[in-house]
């Protein structure tokens, strides 16, 4: 898989690219061009020379590992009949042939109202990562175990069953309930 870094770089590296129908090198590409690109480049494919087109986009990204519909921070690519776009994880659109112009970040992506459909690629979430983002304060590694503190966790009595607090004097007639679950019923 890769990092949103490595779409990013692909994405400024293309952006300008001229529209050229077919095309599939830094000359130009089109709509379905950019998408196999992208597509490629988030499945650890060399970028050009494995081109689709949208008459068979469905089948090329579900050979990429994509599923159908949208989610979030996923790169969705959404298509009709005879145009598609892209939208990386992070929210940005891109797409090519928008407007009569080449590779372009912005626009609609692979949202708009006109794609009738739309497939993800999903992205687990230490991928989303920016890599060059310095670690959040106190945070355990992405790796590290978890653990729960049961007694922490649990929720407190009613405060009528509360002991009391530690140090405090209590009077020897004094009636302290048992937590409701501590009770056990007494053969009658």
């Amino acid at each position: 898989m890769f990092a949103i870094a490595t779409l990013m770089t692909l994405i400024s590296q293309v952006s300008g690219t001229p529209y050229v129908p077919g095309g599939d090198s830094p000359a130009g590409t089109d709509c379905s061009g950019l998408a196999s690109w992208v597509s490629n480049a988030a499945t650890g494919r060399p970028v050009y020379g494995s081109r689709f087109h949208t008459g068979n986009e469905e089948a090329a990204l579900l050979a990429r590992g994509f599923r159908y519909g949208t989610a979030p921070n996923s790169l969705v690519i959404g298509w009709n009949g005879g145009h598609t776009a892209v939208t990386l994880p992070d929210g940005t659109a891109v797409s090519s042939g928008e407007g009569g112009g080449g590779v372009r970040v912005g626009g609609g992506g692979a949202y708009q109202p006109q794609f009738t459909h739309h497939m993800y690629l999903p992205m687990p979430a230490e991928e989303m990562a920016d890599p060059l983002a310095p670690p959040e304060p106190d945070a355990p590694p992405p790796d590290a175990p978890v653990f729960v503190d049961a007694v922490a966790d649990a929720p407190l009595p009613p405060p009528d069953q509360m002991p009391p607090p530690p140090g405090d004097i209590v009077p020897a007639d004094a009636q302290i309930a048992p937590p409701a679950d501590d009770l056990v019923p007494q053969p009658a």
